[in-house]
């Protein structure tokens, strides 16, 4: 995500300078004109504002807060853009203030198709005046920027829809992987469920990979979705909420990724609700 990113606030006027700990990343990025530095401080010494879009909690604070970085985050904007939980937010707040900085969360619900048309859907959560002075910068990668709340509101909703996402994914696999086994047309099945009360369009983006059990090029990956159904179990677990549903769809990932699917598409689900495909099923029964 985050070298789409780049690319899509470079068309949008910006100057943007880059790191990425994999410094191989960045090669198309400055074949664009874009400047790659050495490190993080680098970066956050040569901007007013850093976006940061990174895996998890714990690469960020490998990257922002070493103490040459963290050195350089006086009067300077943190915009974290990553899937974290609530309480990680937090504390990334009380850490970049105490450093001298200023820090909001914009998670987003989208993935590169959306980046490069400059759709993603941003749920910001920040101060009031955070959002009004940081807005149009986020307009170059959303066209729905959402004013949730206070930091930590942002990575809440982020994590409720992305436990959707999981949710619906797997419920929809083992729906499709029983209408499979038992031999009824997948087309007559959808054209039921794409008239009925319970179709979302998630269903049809992920039609064709579960069929064809093509889980490559992925733009959000398996071992990521674990990774956030997890983080909203945790969540859910600290406000008192039981995470039975979430638990279900981690426990469904982890029997992908042990399929050696971590990092393709997470569609991948399918192979773990239907592990064999059916016509050997059938030719072994």
């Amino acid at each position: 995500m985050g070298a789409p990113m780049a690319l899509q606030l470079q068309a949008c006027g910006h100057e943007v300078v880059v790191y990425n700990r994999s410094a191989t990343k960045l090669q198309s990025l400055t074949a664009s004109g874009i400047i790659a530095k050495g490190t993080a401080g680098e970066v956050l010494q040569s901007t007013d504002c850093t976006i940061l879009m990174l895996a998890d909690a714990t690469a960020i604070a490998e990257t922002l807060l070493t103490p040459t970085a963290a050195a350089a985050l006086a009067n300077h904007t943190v915009i974290q853009m990553g899937t974290i939980a609530p309480n990680e937010s937090r504390h990334l707040l009380a850490q970049v203030t105490a450093a001298g900085g200023a820090y909001l969360e914009a998670p987003v619900l989208g993935s590169i198709p959306q980046v490069k048309t400059g759709s993603l859907i941003v749920m910001v959560g920040s101060t009031a005046a955070q959002f009004e002075q940081w807005q149009p910068l986020l307009q170059g990668l959303g066209n729905q920027i959402t004013h949730i709340g206070p930091v930590g509101a942002g990575a809440a909703v982020k994590l409720a829809m992305n436990q959707l996402i999981g949710s619906l994914t797997a419920a929809f696999a083992q729906s499709l992987a029983l209408v499979q086994r038992e031999a009824i047309a997948v087309e007559q099945f959808m054209e039921i469920v794409r008239h009925s009360a319970l179709y979302a369009p998630t269903f049809d983006k992920k039609l064709s990979r579960m069929c064809d059990r093509d889980f490559d090029h992925p733009n959000f990956p398996t071992k990521h979705l674990l990774k956030d159904m997890r983080l909203f179990s945790q969540a859910a677990t600290t406000a008192g909420i039981v995470p039975t549903v979430a638990d279900s769809v981690a426990a469904l990932v982890e029997q992908a990724i042990a399929q050696g699917l971590a990092d393709q598409d997470y569609s991948a689900l399918y192979a773990a609700v239907d592990p064999l495909p059916a016509a050997a099923a059938e030719a072994m029964g």
